[in-house]
Parts: structure tokens; sequence; C-alpha cells
């Protein structure tokens, strides 16, 4: 019993790569099927958790709620996928990068987390100050699964002089962008259920700008980055700083151009989800240029 036990955890080690890989793309992916739900006014479409309807943990599709149930249900779906991906990415971690297993158990933990704070959400008629934090942990949850992949392929450090605060002032306007994306979303229209959800008590025209300002930080700050490291490279014979701030400052300019025009034209839910889409790709690219242009071997 022991050695068919052990096979299939060494074979599960195997594709501890993969599973990093499987991991981040799962963890974007519940940020936009979680705002397909919102978009669509799907929040309550299981009107309890964890069951969906009193009585049962599956929905009973009828009427016109059947899309809606269909939205949401799909989305708490995906969540078991996410955990699955997250339990065999610990448990190859565990078997073969001991020096991260405590990384490691961070993905599923998480998915422990949004469930708890998912299962507020419903209960509380996706109260907007609930269902920001929501969103917060999902991008957290993105970055942290960049940095794990990363660094179980051992990715390079960056040959160049330390760059202390400029990668902590751009550390603060990224944190600046989600948080106030997310009260942008928790002010205005898609709120997740028209007839049973409140919105925050903020003007949406102000915090959107106060969002947009903290956007241009991000990219001025971001821009005095790739300045300082344009001439970088990066340990050993692959160089992966530049592809780095290659694609941050191409994420973060796509963004930057979906945002305003969902802004001019009225949020439509297309142009919304797109936005929602960029949020997981800007994370998961924020990540990789944080770890890349990290310091390794200072040069005189």
């Amino acid at each position: 019993m022991a050695k068919p036990l052990t096979s299939a955890l060494d074979f599960i080690g195997r594709h501890g790569r993969g599973l990093t890989l499987a991991n981040i793309a799962t963890q974007g992916g519940i940020i936009v099927t979680g705002g397909l739900v919102r978009l669509t006014s799907s929040g309550l479409g299981c009107s309890t958790w964890p069951q969906c309807e009193p009585g049962q943990f599956t929905p009973t599709l009828h009427g016109e709620t059947a899309g809606h149930q269909a939205i949401e249900f799909g989305n708490r779906t995906v969540t078991f996928v996410l955990l699955l991906v997250a339990g065999l990415l610990a448990i190859a971690i565990w078997r073969t990068r001991p020096d991260l297993k405590w990384w490691g158990i961070v993905p599923v933990a998480g998915v422990f987390a949004q469930a708890i704070v998912g299962g507020i959400t419903v209960r509380a008629d996706l109260n907007p100050w609930i269902v920001g934090p929501h969103m917060m942990i999902s991008v957290a949850l993105v970055w942290i699964a960049v940095y794990i992949a990363l660094r179980y392929r051992h990715a390079p450090g960056r040959l160049g002089q330390p760059l202390r605060w400029e990668r902590a002032a751009h550390a603060v306007a990224f944190v600046a962008v989600i948080v106030l994306g997310v009260l942008t979303t928790g002010a205005g229209p898609h709120s997740g259920d028209a007839d049973a959800t409140e919105r925050l008590a903020l003007d949406p025209a102000h915090i959107a700008r106060f969002h947009s300002m903290a956007a241009w930080l991000f990219m001025l700050t971001l821009g005095l980055l790739i300045w300082r490291v344009r001439r970088d490279r990066s340990e050993g014979d692959r160089d992966e700083v530049r592809k780095s701030w290659i694609v941050l400052g191409a994420v973060t300019l796509a963004q930057g151009v979906i945002g305003y025009v969902q802004y001019f034209t009225g949020l439509p839910i297309a142009v919304v989800a797109l936005h929602l889409a960029g949020i997981a790709l800007l994370a998961a690219a924020e990540s990789a240029f944080w770890f890349l242009t990290r310091n390794s071997v200072p040069v005189a």
C-alpha cells in the first residue's frame, strides 16, 4: 500500500512546475468568473451558502433566474477546481522543494479563506464592503501564485544596483491602484444584484478620478524603474529582466486604455469584463517584475 502511495506522490512531484502554472491560471480565472457573476447580476443566483438553495447544494434551474443560478453555481464550481490544483501543488512542493513548503500551503489556505468570505458575501446580500476584500484577496493570491512559480523554478535574480525605495514606491502605487479600483467598483452600477445590493456611499466620478491618479502614479514609478533597470541583466544564461518590464508595461498600458474606454462609454459589461481580466494579468505581471528585478548580486 505504501509503495503505490509513494509512487502517486512522486508522480505529483514530477509535475510541480506545471502545477505552479495551473495555479496561476485558476487563481486568475476565478477573478474573471467572479466578475461575470457580478456583471450579470447573478450574485444571489444561489440564495444561501454553503448550499445553493435551502436544503440542496445544486441549483434547480427554473424560469427567468435559471441563467443567474447557473453562472453563480459555475463560479462556485471553479472554487473546487482551484482547491484541487492548490492541494496538488502543495503536495508537489512538499515532495520536491521542502524549502518552500510553507509557501505551498498558502494557496490552499487562500481558497478556504475565499470560500468563507464568499459565503459571508452572499449572506450579507453582496455588501460591497465585503465584496471588496473578496476581490483583493484574489489579486493577492494571483501575485503569490506567480511568486511561488518563479521561486519553484529558481528564476534568476537581477545583476545591478539595489532599488529599494523605487521598488517600495512602486509597490505602494500598485496597492493604491487595486484598493481604489475596488472602491470605484463598489460605488458603481454593477452590484451583482441590482434589487438587493446597496452601493458604497461614494461619488463614482470622484473615486474614479482618484483611481485614475493612482494609475498614473503607478505608471510613473514603473517608468522610473524601467529606466533604472533598462541595461541590467539576469544571472545565468536566461535574461528575464527585460521580458518582465516589457510585459508589465504592455499590460499596464492596455489596462489604462480599457479603463478610460469603459469610463467614457458608460461601463458596458463586455469592456468591464476585459478590465477584470486585465486585473489578473496586471497582478501576475507585477509579481514577476517584482521578483525578477530584485537585486541579487550588486554591481560596482
